[in-house]
């Protein structure tokens, strides 16, 4: 295989463009003797001459294996041009990045990162998917957010606590917090047994409780009507009922239980890839909108 350096081909073209070895060394900024001694090092690496040189003032010719060699190497200048730019260009933060998320916070955490992310770096190329929350995988994911672990040589930050709340119509419970013993066989409103559901389900059974589910259907709007038609109560999480129109409903009371059930929610990447400066960026942007919304909960 012919052993040439860019910076030799890159010396060649000048060279054939310019006409003389001076005007070439000019326009580079190197000597003469040292445009000659690399084109010098170039013959030597493709077995031949690449310019007839006629001496004095007038200008070389390239010959025919020069041809060969200029055209493939133009290709392989202006590809190792796009390798420098993109190089660059993702030092700069303006790769892709790929993020698994879930609901919540996909509606509340996540819109604030992507917009900065976007500011910073316009020309960054960001990829969404949702998690599946019964086997979640980092795979080809840059970050995962998930509110458990994660099997696998995987590194994580958490960044905020989501208490799960208890949504009644208004009078149905004292005012603050309430004990959990008190929903056993209390009528609920509930999400199908998807595994947060199950997950909720047990932690409250933990705690001595034993709701009785009397309607489960899907979306969290779906089961804030059922309570405020006067049915059953709901536990929901925080993030679900932040902003909505629950807090300032005078149908409905939100109540802290006491024992609190609550989910980590964290962020996650593989500990076996480098991280991009986007991935890093990102990451710190997640951990200080975490932190402004945990202040809000």
């Amino acid at each position: 295989m012919v052993d040439v350096e860019l910076r030799h081909l890159r010396t060649m073209a000048a060279v054939a463009e310019e006409g003389t070895f001076g005007r070439a060394a000019g326009r580079l900024g190197y000597t003469q003797s040292s445009v000659s001694q690399q084109i010098a090092a170039l013959e030597k690496a493709v077995g031949g001459a690449v310019f007839d040189r006629p001496g004095g003032p007038r200008p070389v010719r390239i010959t025919p294996l020069g041809e060969v060699v200029l055209a493939h190497g133009r290709g392989l200048l202006t590809q190792a041009t796009a390798l420098a730019d993109a190089v660059d260009r993702f030092r700069a933060g303006n790769g892709r990045i790929d993020i698994g998320t879930f609901p919540g916070v996909t509606k509340l955490i996540l819109p604030g990162v992507l917009r900065q992310l976007l500011q910073e770096h316009p020309g960054c190329d960001i990829r969404l998917s949702e998690v599946d929350p019964d086997d979640p995988q980092i795979g080809d994911l840059d970050l995962l957010f998930y509110d458990d672990r994660i099997a696998g040589d995987v590194e994580r930050v958490e960044l905020l606590d989501e208490h799960y709340l208890l949504v009644a119509g208004t009078g149905a419970y004292p005012a603050g917090p309430v004990p959990v013993e008190l929903l056993d066989g209390a009528p609920m409103v509930a999400w199908p047994s998807t595994y947060h559901q199950k997950w909720l389900e047990r932690t409250l059974l933990g705690h001595g409780a034993r709701p009785q589910i009397v309607f489960r259907t899907t979306g969290h709007d779906t089961i804030m009507a059922m309570v405020r038609a006067g049915i059953g109560s709901a536990v929901l999480p925080a993030l679900a009922l932040h902003g909505s129109e629950a807090q300032s409903d005078n149908r409905l009371s939100i109540h802290r239980l006491q024992p609190s059930p609550a989910r980590e929610i964290s962020l996650h990447w593989s500990a076996e890839r480098a991280q991009s400066p986007l991935v890093a960026r990102a990451i710190a942007i997640a951990v200080d909108a975490a932190a402004e919304l945990a202040g809000q909960l």
